[in-house]
C-alpha cells in the first residue's frame, strides 16, 4: 500500500465540492482472496443480466413455490420481486437448518450485562419460536396483523420476530431508548393489536425500566388488546389486566408449529424513521426480495463461511442493521452470531474485546461513531485483548472518515483485515455500496462501488451523470431486491419522498463523489451541505480532516449563519485521552486545528469557531445528532433531545459555545 493522502483546492461547479484526496490503498490478504465468496466475475455477470444475478441469489432461500417473474417494474416506483413466489421467513431462518441436520449449531453466543449468558442453537431457536407463535395464535393474531415489539437486546427479541414473521404478522420494532410518545405514534401508525416489551433492561450497570412507557403510550392506544411482558430485571412493574406475563403464557405452548407459506411481496416488517414533517415514516419491507438481498449481501460483503465464522453485529435490533446483520441474514444463511445486551464501557472500556477475546469472533461490524469512542479510550484498551480471530471489519451508519478506518484496520485488525465500509438505508434494506473484501482494493474512506447487481450514480442538479472527481447527490438508477416498497399507508409520500427530485431515479438524500477512479465516497446528508462563500462543503470531508489531526478523536461540523460568508464552519470536537487539560481549554489548540484544516482541505473550509467538548449528541444507534449541534450554533431555541443516549451533553455544549471562538483570521 502507498501512506499519503492529499489535498487539492475546491473546484468550481458540480453539485459538491470536492476536497479530500485520498492515496492510500489495502489489498485483499491473499488467502482470503483466493477463498472469497464473491469474484471479481460476479460485476460482469450482474452487469450482463442482472435479473438472472439477482434470480440466482433467490436460490439462497427455500421456496415452496418458484416465482414465475423475477420482477415487475410495470407499475414504478412499485415494485414487485419473485411474483408469484412463496415462502416463510421464519422457516428459511431457523426451521430448514434443523431439517438439514444442523440443530445442534449455535444461532447466539448472548451476553447479556450483567455478565449473564445464553447459548441458543438452531434446534432451540426452532422451539422458541413455535412456542411464541403459538402464543400469538391464542392471543388472536392472524396473517396481517401489525405485532409492535418494544425490547432491548435479549433473545427474546429475536424470538418475537420471528413468531410474527412465521404467522405472516408483520412486525414494527420500537427502539428500546424511543419515548411513549414515539411509542404511541408508531402503534396508532400501524394498528399494532399486540404488543410485546420487557419489565426493564440492563443500561450501564443499572436497571432501566421500559414497561412504564408502554403503559403511557398503551393508554392512548385503546385498540390494543394485549401487552406481552417478558421478565428480565425482576423490577416492580404496574399492571393492568390487558398485560401477560411472557413466561406464563409462551412457556405452556406447544414446542411444534407448521408454518405456512406466504406470497413473496408479503409484508413482513415496517420500520419507522424519522420524516421532515415530524411524523415518522413506516418504511414497509416485503418477505421473498428482502430475504434475498440481506442473505446475498451478509455472504458477499462479509464474506461468511457458515461452518467456521463467529459473527457480530454490534448493533441494536431496534435499527434495521439489526434486523438485516442480526437476525434475517445470518439465521438465513446458518450463520453463529454474538449478541450483546450493553453497552461498551460497562463494566470496563475493554468489553467489547473481551468478548470478541471469549467467543473468537471472527467478524465484527459496527459504526463509525463507535470507532472513535474507542480511539478516544486509546489503543491500549483494545491490545490487553486477543483479537487474532478477527478476518473481516465491517463499517456502517454513517461515512467512516479516513483515520477511523486506519485506526480500526490496525488496531483492532492488526493491519490484517478488510474493511468493509458499507453504506446502505433504512429503505434500502441492505447493502448497497461496499468494497468485496476479496477483490477490492479499500481506499480510507471511501465506500468503493455498487455491489454486483446493484446500480448507483451521481448527478448534478439536473440529474446529469458527474465525471470522475466531481461531487453531486447519491441516486440509484435501477430497482433492487431489498428496497422499500412503500411508505406506510401513504403510496404518495412514498414517490415524493424518494422518486420526484430526479424522475426514474431513486433519491437516497445523501451527497457523494467520485474519485479520480471513479470510485464513490459518500458525504452525508444534503441537509448537512454548507455553503460557505459560494462553495457546498460536505460536513463529513471537514470532520474528516479534523479526525486526522492526531490530537482529535471525534469531530461534528454544522454550519451556521455569517453575514460575510453566507454559512460558516462551526466545529464541535472530542479530543483524545491523552491530550493534557491545560492544553484542551487553550486557545492555541483552537488554532492549530483551525490551521490543519485549512492545510489538509482549503481556507475556505477553516471553521470560524472550534469548540472542545467532553460528547456529542448521539442517539443510542450512535448517529450525531447534527439538528441540535445547528440550533446551538444559530443561539436557537434547541429541538427535541428525548432520543438522546445522554441529553446533559447539549446543556454542556450549550453554555461553552460563546467562549469558543477562533481567531477570524
Amino acid at each position: 500500500m502507498t501512506d499519503t493522502a492529499s489535498a487539492g483546492a475546491a473546484p468550481e461547479g458540480g453539485a459538491l465540492s470536492n476536497l479530500l484526496h485520498e492515496t492510500r490503498r489495502f489489498d485483499p490478504p491473499a488467502e482470503l482472496a483466493a477463498n472469497a465468496n464473491v469474484t471479481a466475475d460476479a460485476y460482469q455477470r450482474a452487469a450482463d443480466d442482472r435479473l438472472a444475478f439477482w434470480a440466482d441469489a433467490a436460490e439462497r432461500l427455500t421456496w415452496t413455490k418458484k416465482w414465475d417473474q423475477v420482477l415487475d417494474w410495470s407499475n414504478a416506483p412499485f415494485a414487485k420481486w419473485y411474483v408469484g413466489g412463496k415462502l416463510n421467513a421464519a422457516y428459511n431462518a431457523v426451521d430448514r437448518h434443523v431439517e438439514a441436520g444442523n440443530g445442534d449449531k449455535v444461532a447466539f453466543h448472548w451476553e447479556g450485562e450483567p455478565g449473564d449468558t445464553r447459548t441458543i442453537t438452531y434446534a432451540d431457536l426452532q422451539k422458541m419460536v413455535s412456542q411464541a407463535a403459538n402464543a400469538l395464535i391464542e392471543l388472536g393474531v392472524q396473517t396481517g396483523d401489525r405485532v409492535a415489539i418494544y425490547m432491548p437486546m435479549i433473545p427474546e427479541t429475536v424470538v418475537a420476530m420471528l413468531a410474527c414473521a412465521r404467522l405472516g404478522a408483520p412486525h414494527t420494532v420500537v427502539f428500546g431508548g424511543f419515548s411513549a410518545s414515539a411509542l404511541r405514534d408508531r402503534i396508532q401508525d400501524c394498528d399494532a393489536r399486540i404488543v410485546i416489551t420487557v419489565d426493564g433492561q440492563y443500561r450501564r450497570g443499572s436497571q432501566a425500566a421500559l414497561k412504564p412507557a408502554v403503559d403511557e403510550a398503551v393508554a392512548e392506544c385503546p385498540d390494543v388488546r394485549n401487552v406481552l411482558v417478558v421478565r428480565r430485571t425482576g423490577q416492580d412493574v404496574a399492571w393492568t389486566d390487558k398485560d401477560l406475563w411472557w413466561h406464563d403464557v409462551v412457556d405452556r405452548q406447544s414446542t411444534t408449529h407448521t408454518p405456512e407459506s406466504f406470497d413473496a411481496e408479503h409484508p413482513l416488517y415496517v420500520m419507522y424513521t424519522s420524516g421532515t414533517t415530524g411524523k415518522p415514516k413506516g418504511i414497509l419491507h416485503t418477505t421473498g426480495g428482502y430475504l434475498t438481498h440481506v442473505a446475498y449481501t451478509h455472504w458477499a460483503v462479509f464474506d461468511i463461511k457458515p461452518e467456521t465464522d463467529v459473527f457480530w453485529t454490534a448493533a441494536d435490533i431496534g435499527w434495521v442493521t439489526g434486523h438485516s446483520y442480526i437476525v434475517y441474514a445470518p439465521l438465513i444463511n446458518g450463520a453463529t452470531s454474538v449478541m450483546y445486551e450493553g453497552t461498551p464501557d460497562t463494566p470496563h472500556q475493554g468489553r467489547w474485546w473481551e468478548i470478541i477475546d471469549k467467543y473468537k469472533v471472527t467478524i465484527l461490524y459496527t459504526a463509525p461513531t463507535t470507532i472513535r469512542m474507542f480511539m478516544k479510550w486509546g489503543a491500549e484498551v483494545p491490545a490487553r485483548y486477543d483479537l487474532s480471530t478477527l478476518r473481516i471489519l465491517g463499517s456502517v451508519g454513517e461515512p467512516i472518515n479516513p483515520e477511523a478506518y486506519v485506526w480500526y484496520r490496525h488496531n483492532i485488525g492488526h493491519d490484517r483485515t478488510p474493511v468493509v465500509d458499507t453504506w446502505w438505508q433504512t429503505e434500502t434494506g441492505g447493502h448497497m455500496i461496499s468494497p468485496l473484501p476479496g477483490v477490492t482494493a479499500g481506499k480510507p474512506g471511501s465506500a468503493m462501488t455498487a455491489i454486483p447487481g446493484v446500480s448507483a450514480d451521481v448527478v448534478d442538479d439536473a440529474g446529469q451523470s458527474v465525471g470522475n472527481g466531481q461531487g453531486g447527490y447519491l441516486v440509484l438508477t435501477e430497482p433492487w431486491p431489498g428496497m422499500l416498497r412503500t411508505i406506510w399507508g401513504d403510496d404518495q409520500r412514498y414517490v415524493d419522498t424518494y422518486w420526484s427530485r430526479f424522475p426514474g431515479y431513486y433519491f437516497a438524500g445523501d451527497g457523494a463523489k467520485k474519485d479520480e477512479d471513479g470510485d464513490l465516497w459518500l458525504l452525508g446528508r444534503v441537509d448537512d451541505v454548507m455553503n460557505v462563500s459560494g462553495h457546498r462543503l460536505s460536513t463529513t470531508e471537514i470532520e474528516s480532516a479534523l479526525v486526522s489531526h492526531e490530537k482529535v478523536a471525534e469531530a461534528a461540523v454544522v454550519g451556521a449563519s455569517d453575514e460575510t460568508t453566507g454559512q460558516a464552519v462551526v466545529a464541535f470536537v472530542i479530543l483524545r485521552g491523552a491530550v493534557p487539560k491545560e492544553e484542551a481549554q487553550g486557545a492555541e489548540l483552537v488554532k492549530e486545528l483551525r490551521n490543519h484544516v485549512a492545510h489538509e482541505i482549503s481556507p475556505i473550509a477553516k471553521p470560524r469557531s472550534i469548540m472542545v467538548v467532553p460528547d456529542l449528541p448521539k442517539t443510542r444507534s450512535g448517529k450525531i445528532m447534527r439538528r441540535l449541534l445547528r440550533d446551538v450554533a444559530e443561539h436557537r431555541t434547541m429541538g427535541d433531545v428525548t432520543t438522546l443516549q445522554d441529553s446533559s451533553v447539549m446543556d454542556l455544549i450549550s453554555a461553552g459555545l460563546d467562549s469558543a471562538k477562533g481567531d477570524e483570521d
